[in-house]
């Protein structure tokens, strides 16, 4: 890989992503896979901070529908986002990355509490860091957490890695005539409701001028080659 075109991102992976072909849990194949995208990146020279989702193991709001406490739900589906972030930190050392977990919420016994100066420093020293429970508190989503920790860390793109090749106006896997955004403004994705990411995040990152790249992650060199300076997937920026 050549030099890379950024020295400092942050991935932010659904917990779909991890179910592979599976309806729910983790799929220690696409798990490796994923990490090993991670490792090869850092390999380069690339600070790599990830957030993952919890939606293979919880859904809050799913249950908040049906009865549950929005507030209770939301915490068990920042528990998720723990269990999947241990399980990323396992493979990825596994492949010998040094990797630590950062948790919104106070788990001492499992992973350390978040904090942007302890983030900072342990990306420049090397490691990957991933960033769990979301932001600590319910309601947001782990695409608001994303967002927020990418500006926090002064990340210089946030990689929203979906199933699909980037924004389209409808489903591409429902609707044949769906229009493929290769680039867009952020008031443009919240204007016509293209679902990059929740209202939340998107202003967010509009107002701190983070750009927003969404892509495929099973593609095949993907990855390796946004990181290269390849224009991969659907690129979220301001007007001008």
């Amino acid at each position: 890989m050549t030099a890379p075109a950024y020295r400092r991102i942050l991935l932010k992976l659904s917990g779909e992503a991890l179910m592979g072909a599976g309806d729910h849990g983790i799929d220690p194949e696409v798990l490796e896979r994923l990490a090993g995208d991670v490792r090869d990146l850092m390999a380069t020279g690339v600070q790599v901070a990830l957030v993952i989702g919890g939606g293979n193991i919880f859904r809050g709001a799913g249950l908040a529908a049906r009865g549950m406490n929005r507030v209770t739900g939301d915490q068990i589906g920042m528990l998720a986002t723990v269990m999947n972030a241990l399980a990323m930190q396992d493979t990825l050392e596994r492949l010998g990355v040094p990797t630590s977990v950062l948790s919104a919420l106070p788990i001492g016994q499992v992973c350390v509490d978040y904090s942007r100066r302890r983030a900072v420093q342990e990306l420049e020293q090397g490691r990957a860091v991933i960033f769990a429970a979301g932001t600590g508190n319910p309601f947001f989503t782990t695409d608001s957490a994303a967002s927020l920790r990418a500006i926090e860390i002064g990340a210089e793109l946030l990689i929203k890695a979906t199933k699909v090749d980037g924004v389209y106006s409808a489903d591409p896997l429902t609707d044949p005539n769906a229009i493929f955004y290769p680039r867009l403004s952020y008031d443009q994705a919240l204007r016509e409701g293209l679902g990059v990411m929740d209202a939340t995040a998107i202003v967010l990152c509009r107002d701190h001028a983070m750009p927003v790249r969404v892509m495929n992650i099973n593609e095949p060199d993907a990855l390796p080659r946004l990181l290269r300076g390849a224009d991969v997937g659907s690129l979220v920026v301001s007007e001008h």
